[in-house]
């Protein structure tokens, strides 16, 4: 009977044809959880996505059946395990469009960004420059920030475009290009405002000035087609928590010459070619940039997650998503307590930031939890970008493949809830 369960969920997966929402949102169990007697609402994709069915059974499996350590055994564990392994670092590359060597598998995109940072950084030199921005995560910022300070080395920050477009400028970025420059960092959608950055148009600018170009796809993996040979970006990173695969497992894709030149950022077991009480030489890419033992399980869940995310198709998923988007900035238009902040529509995916009048982000998700609706607030791990839109926190919701128009809704019911709770307070705006 069990393994009549799993056949079927793998047919289901493989008749969709469309995003049917209904039909989607059968694989994910988490969704029929009740938050304080009411059915969840799921608005919080932007910080992890829910898992489906086939990516939870494909741990189980894993630590059921197969769990051995990887690369070092050759009994009959080791080898299936090894080659589960290896088969999801092969689904990561045809995802993104690289080769198998390419893909380093780290716990996230944060440990992906620290290992640019170290390794990189070992090639710099005082006053050389790094180009960043000012909508980054902390997790592309503070490595560069904690690098610069060992190195002396010069951090520059594009800005956005004064129109209030919340675009990145990139007459600015030009102006700050030069023969110094040697790494442009930058994400490919804002966290926090949900603009999706140039990088096709960018790529070709960092390389115009010999510099090289990382690109964090932590956001946008699981809403757009990521390409890295026609972006051409030299790195790219992104989690698997966010591909609604399981957390622990992170990605680094890197120019496989550039990987062969970088210095590695941990050393210990299985990263070594041969060790000798005096010396010791390196691992080939990419296995040279993971030292000890990896996320086994977590990167064979990651390849079951892909593999689900194309079956849904990364297409369905990006207009569906865009749906969402302009449906719910539509019903924003109606709160004139609210103020959002976000690009224009044509560049604008996956995720809403706002702020209700003179009510503090958390009091807003805290009310809107008590409806059973996850939200986020605070500065969401962008300090400088909150600050610069001139405001101290805010709240965001972020939609993911299984979202409906309607939890929009309840979620707009929500926000006329909290105006009521907080009545007097908010009605000072309009005074």
């Amino acid at each position: 009977m069990e393994r009549t369960n799993k056949i079927d969920k793998l047919n289901m997966i493989n008749q969709i044809t469309h995003l049917d929402i209904e039909n989607v949102r059968k694989h994910f169990p988490i969704l029929n959880r009740l938050v304080h007697g009411k059915q969840l609402v799921y608005l919080d994709n932007g910080a992890t996505t829910q898992k489906p069915s086939v990516v939870i059974e494909s741990l189980i499996k894993h630590y059921s059946e197969n769990n051995a350590n990887i690369h070092r055994g050759v009994h009959k564990l080791s080898e299936e395990s090894t080659l589960a392994y290896e088969d999801a670092r092969s689904k990561v590359a045809r995802f993104i469009n690289a080769e198998d060597c390419e893909i380093v598998f780290t716990k996230n995109a944060t440990e992906s960004l620290n290992l640019l940072a170290y390794s990189l950084g070992e090639t710099l030199r005082e006053g050389d420059e790094i180009i960043l921005s000012v909508m980054e995560h902390h997790a592309n910022l503070v490595p560069w920030q904690q690098l610069a300070k060992r190195k002396k080395i010069v951090l520059k920050f594009v800005g956005l475009e004064k129109n209030g477009s919340n675009k990145l400028d990139l007459e600015e970025l030009r102006n700050l290009l030069n023969e110094r420059t040697r790494i442009v960092s930058l994400t490919h959608l804002s966290n926090v405002l949900g603009t999706v950055n140039d990088v096709h148009t960018i790529s070709k600018m960092v390389h115009s000035v010999g510099a090289r170009f990382i690109v964090d796809a932590s956001q946008s993996v699981s809403r757009m087609k990521i390409d890295v040979n026609e972006i051409d970006c030299d790195f790219l990173v992104f989690t698997g928590h966010k591909l609604y695969g399981p957390t622990g497992v992170g990605v680094l894709y890197g120019k496989k010459d550039l990987l062969k030149f970088m210095p590695p950022f941990l050393t210990g077991g299985d990263m070594i070619k041969s060790v000798s009480l005096e010396s010791s030489s390196w691992n080939d890419v990419p296995w040279k940039f993971e030292a000890g033992t990896p996320p086994i399980a977590e990167a064979i869940a990651l390849g079951r997650s892909i593999e689900y995310v194309i079956k849904i198709g990364i297409d369905n998923i990006n207009l569906h998503e865009k749906e969402l988007i302009a449906y719910a900035r539509q019903k924003f238009e109606d709160l004139d307590y609210v103020t959002v902040y976000s690009p224009s529509l044509e560049s604008h995916i996956g995720v809403i930031s706002f702020n209700v009048e003179r009510v503090h982000s958390h009091d807003v998700a805290s009310l809107l939890d008590n409806e059973g609706i996850a939200i986020r607030s605070g500065h969401h791990c962008a300090q400088p970008l909150v600050n610069y839109l001139g405001i101290k926190d805010c709240a965001r919701i972020s939609f993911g493949l299984y979202n409906t128009k309607e939890e929009v809704d309840k979620f707009i019911i929500g926000l006329k809830k909290v105006k009521t709770f907080f009545g007097e307070k908010i009605k000072v705006k309009n005074e």
